[in-house]
């Protein structure tokens, strides 16, 4: 059984091009959809809709969207690095953000990658395939 990966994205869009990314390029880990930030919350420690989940299959990766409904981004991100069971999970901020402020707060709040979605479909498609292979196939995660 793979590691699953959650994706917290709200674009419907988004989602169905990463989903199909990741499994046109062979990416077999199952993918945990969290269409808001309170939503990937409740995933990650297992409150809500969520309550009662097996805590210790944690993601091996966490793909995460800046602007959300609900929790921003980096609101999650801040929540992830603060808690000592989620805080070594590898986060890469995949968004369309071009503001600065986004991309040094995510850094500072300990995400390991940012990522700018770019806009054509195939570009989209390269750099969900360069996420997987980097970081499901080459990093060597640190255990749960």
């Amino acid at each position: 059984m793979h590691t699953p990966i959650l994706l917290v994205e709200d674009n419907p869009d988004d989602e169905a091009l990463t989903i199909r990314a990741f499994g046109k390029n062979g990416i077999q880990n199952p993918i945990i959809v969290a269409r808001d930030g309170q939503e990937a919350i409740d995933y990650l420690y297992g409150q809500g809709h969520h309550a009662g989940r097996d805590l210790s299959q944690r993601p091996i990766l966490i793909l995460l969207d800046i602007k959300l409904p609900k929790l921003s981004g980096i609101e999650v991100l801040r929540r992830i690095r603060s808690c000592e069971p989620t805080k070594l999970i590898p986060v890469v901020v995949l968004t369309t953000s071009k503001e600065e402020d986004d991309l040094v707060k995510s850094y500072s709040l300990g995400a390991n990658s940012y990522i700018r979605k770019p806009v054509d479909f195939m570009q989209f498609m390269e750099v969900v395939r360069q996420v997987g292979i980097y970081w499901l196939m080459l990093n060597e995660p640190v255990q749960n």
